[in-house]
Order: structure tokens, then sequence, then C-alpha cells
């Protein structure tokens, strides 16, 4: 058995805007853009939505939104993701990058979330 849950919603814009969307969309949200230390591609827009993240990630692509999957077995969630129908893409493998049926991109990642989070609201699967 593992557990996972929704940890975050990402907003993937190349680099060199990257500053100005962050800007945008804390404004829009009505929170703060603060860089994520020690992982200078992302800038999280803090307390934009209680329980998840929602961060700008600059990328070297498109723009686009990706969603993240936290879990406490990255193998075993890729594992029941790709029964569901997802494809894996990359496999880092602390992380697994998932293009899911309609090809959206989404990673699952170790777990994340501060605190008791992920414990009170991860799901239990088989």
């Amino acid at each position: 058995m593992h557990r996972s849950r929704l940890f975050g919603i990402f907003i993937d814009t190349p680099q060199g805007e990257a500053g100005a969307a962050a800007a945008f969309w804390s404004a829009a949200l009505g929170t703060t853009a603060t860089p994520v230390p020690g992982e200078e591609e992302f800038i999280a827009l803090r307390d934009a939505f209680p329980g998840l993240a929602v961060d700008v990630q600059a990328v070297d692509d498109t723009p686009r939104y990706h969603v993240d999957i936290e879990t406490d077995d990255v193998a075993a969630e890729a594992a029941r993701l790709t029964a569901l129908g997802a494809v894996v893409e990359v496999d880092n493998g602390g992380h697994r990058t998932l293009r899911a049926p309609g090809g959206h991109l989404f990673c699952v990642v170790p777990v994340q979330s501060e605190g008791d989070l992920f414990d009170r609201t991860a799901r239990t699967w088989p």
C-alpha cells in the first residue's frame, strides 16, 4: 500500500519571462512571489491556494501548466498511474514525468508537503 495526493500546480514559463509571469500571477492571485531557496527555477506564489503549492517554474520549453502528485512510494504511484493509461516520459530516479491520456504532462514526486499535511490529506492505494 502507498499514499499520494495532489501536491501542486506549476505555471511553466520560458526562462526569460518567469519573473514577469511571477509578478503577474502573484498580483492576480493576491499573494507574494518568493524564490525557492536552492531551486532557482521555481518562484513560489505563497498561500495562493491553501494546501497546494502554486509556483512559476522557468523552463526551456513552451508555456503550459502541469501538476505534481506527491507520494510516499514513487515507483508504486507511477505504476498505478501507468495502469490507468499514463505513459512515463522521463524517469529521473527520485521523481518521474508522465503524460496522461489527453497529452498533459505531470510529475510524480516524493513527499514535499510541510508538516503533517501529507499525512492528513493523502489517499491510500492498494
